[in-house]
């Protein structure tokens, strides 16, 4: 089953607010409009931290 979130918080990368929005099907991650987990900022990134909770469900 496909689900779709949208998540907002600051992202240190634009060094602005954003919503980001995130795809999970099965409970597996499949999209996201950032750069998670890639991203140099993701260890401190709130966003990232929605979106791994996303995945641990």
């Amino acid at each position: 089953m496909e689900d779709e979130k949208f998540i907002t918080g600051y992202c240190r990368q634009l060094d602005q607010s954003r919503v980001v929005t995130a795809v999970t099907e099965d409970g597996v991650l499949t999209e996201a409009d950032c750069c998670y987990p890639a991203c140099v900022h993701a260890p401190a990134c709130p966003i990232a931290k929605e979106l791994q909770a996303l995945t641990d469900r």
